[in-house]
């Protein structure tokens, strides 16, 4: 099966009504972080162990204790583990198990991927025993952003994902939704949006009752060592964003310059979000959303903070200044 053959998908978003339904939305709170013992106050500052992700036999065991760390308002958790292959090993029991609740309880479960290192960090659910157990089928994929270049060109995050993951377990092509690569950034951002409304709409995505924007089920986010989340950037307007559920970029500061993006609101609607950061240069960025670190503006990743769940997963190099 080449690239292109989950194409169709992106047919989908010229099927529905070309229509914008503005919404407002608050802006997200700063994350702020204390520490959690086992057994104690989460007011506590210090750090606790967690068991390996699982007891199966067909699964990588994590050798080395991983911390957990929980932000105020039980918003979210870090957990910290020695490698990266300890984190992918535990990324993958997180994601088949979130799979399974949400098949079981809506019928489908909605994924919202990135690119950069995420789909790295994915490996372990193309292996033993996730292969083969998770309900595939279920999955409908999409993109939190997406650079707007052909699908098969080296910067395409559909590109990335496919050869990392999609091409490798048995999603069905129709339920892969892509950017149609044809338009131009302005119109691709306009056309996914209109596929969303009309996924909303036909109740394969949820909404949230709390605004009204669509309610992915799990978010998988990377992050840049600028601090940067899907394509927003550090200083860029696009922040403050709070109506269209999906804008576009055309000046990104790390080519290629052209990109479309879901905006804060649309991301902190997902009923969970997992944030992957591993490696040194990412330290600082990390520090300043989770610890006392310092910057001259607010990261995108500060503005992270979702109406569900946040769990955050790092690599003890990513989490070397906490």
């Amino acid at each position: 099966m080449t690239a292109s053959s989950y194409s169709f998908a992106a047919t989908i978003c010229s099927l529905a009504t070309r229509s914008r339904s503005p919404r407002q939305s608050s802006p997200p709170p700063n994350l702020r972080l204390t520490l959690r013992p086992a057994g104690q106050s989460p007011i506590l500052r210090s750090i606790r162990p967690i068991a390996s992700p699982s007891g199966n036999k067909h699964t990588h065991k994590i050798k080395a204790a991983a911390a957990e760390m929980a932000t105020e308002k039980g918003k979210g958790n870090v957990q910290v583990y020695d490698t990266e292959e300890d984190l992918s090993v535990s990324l993958a029991k997180y994601t088949a198990e979130l799979s399974e609740k949400y098949a079981k309880e809506r019928g489908a479960f909605t994924v919202v991927l990135s690119g950069g290192s995420l789909i790295k960090s994915l490996r372990k659910l193309v292996e033993p025993p996730y292969i083969g157990s998770v309900e595939w089928s279920k999955w409908h994929v999409f993109w939190v952003d997406e650079r707007v270049v052909p699908k098969d060109h080296p910067d395409s995050n559909y590109l990335l994902a496919y050869e990392g993951l999609l091409s490798k377990v048995p999603v069905l092509p129709g339920n892969v939704y892509a950017i149609n690569d044809a338009l131009s950034a302005e119109a691709a951002a306009d056309d996914y949006e209109t596929c969303v409304k009309h996924l909303v709409k036909n109740k394969i995505i949820d909404q949230s009752e709390a605004n009204g924007f669509p309610k992915f089920d799990l978010m998988l986010l990377g992050m840049g060592p600028d601090g940067h989340v899907a394509s927003l950037f550090p200083g860029h307007p696009h922040l403050e964003e709070n109506k269209q559920w999906i804008t576009y970029v055309k000046d990104s500061p790390k080519p290629p310059p052209e990109r479309i993006t879901f905006t804060f609101p649309v991301i902190n609607s997902s009923a969970n979000i997992a944030l992957v950061v591993a490696g040194s240069g990412k330290a600082h960025p990390v520090h300043v959303a989770l610890g006392d670190g310092q910057s001259p503006d607010l990261l995108p990743v500060q503005m992270v903070s979702p109406e569900g769940e946040l769990t955050w997963f790092l690599d003890k190099q990513a989490a070397s200044k906490l």
